[in-house]
């Protein structure tokens, strides 16, 4: 009996070590796959962190094609600007053959590029070409490129003198004021499309909000009726000049 009581011990003793080898593991792997999730928990970004991030780089794109907008806008009243310049006031001025074209060796060149012109009095131009062999192709240019003007070559320059309007061609020339100050208004109106139909199907998306859409399109509206009153005014300018003896 004695013999039996250590061997007892020694059987418990090594079944508790054994208990204890074999739970110890199975712990520590609960504990690691926790920890884990704990940390892709931390790591993984929210649902609304996403679409914030999201709605904060399409604000971005937004912001972009309003700015594009109003880059092409300017362009348009730059090119409005030139265009309205070219019309006569019956006083003398270079830009009047700013559109005026004519044949440089094969290439259609605008002649303020063949030549220098200046004014020497109120009522006359004198065009001095750079090469003189092109003397002729500029003073064909200007006689049919509509202007009212009949140069004079001398070999060397050519000089027009500006007439006075009539009234008729004054009426004339009002009608081309109106007509150069539509085209720039619907190119105007044509960006202010381009750039709503670029949110509208950003929206449509689900890449904006649509209060930021609206936003978005509001902004639009005011850059387009502002250059629109910028178009009214420059014509109103001119058609000043056109009218005034």
């Amino acid at each position: 009996m004695k013999l039996s009581i250590p061997l007892a011990a020694a059987s418990a003793a090594s079944c508790a070590s054994a208990f204890t080898i074999s739970t110890a593991p199975l712990a520590s792997h609960g504990s690691q796959r926790s920890g884990a999730a704990a940390a892709a928990a931390i790591n993984q970004p929210s649902r609304s962190h996403l679409v914030s991030t999201t709605l904060h780089m399409s604000q971005e794109e937004m912001d972009l094609i309003t700015m594009d907008g109003d880059e092409r806008m300017d362009k348009t009243m730059s090119n409005l600007a030139e265009n309205l310049s070219t019309i006569r006031t019956g006083r003398a001025n270079p830009n009047m053959l700013d559109r005026v074209e004519a044949d440089y060796y094969g290439a259609v060149t605008p002649i303020n590029q063949m030549a220098t012109i200046s004014v020497p009095s109120a009522q006359q131009l004198q065009i001095s070409p750079f090469d003189k062999s092109s003397l002729t192709d500029i003073e064909k240019a200007i006689i049919y490129a509509g202007l009212g003007f009949t140069p004079t070559n001398d070999g060397n320059v050519i000089r027009i003198n500006i007439p006075q309007l009539t009234e008729e061609r004054r009426k004339e020339l009002l009608k081309q004021c109106k007509q150069i100050g539509e085209e720039a208004k619907v190119a105007i109106r044509n960006i202010r499309r381009d750039g709503v139909d670029s949110i509208k199907k950003m929206e449509k998306a689900g890449d904006l909000g649509k209060d930021q859409a609206l936003d978005g399109i509001d902004a639009i509206q005011k850059m387009t009726d502002d250059h629109v009153k910028s178009v009214d005014n420059n014509v109103a300018k001119k058609e000043k000049e056109v009218t005034t003896l």
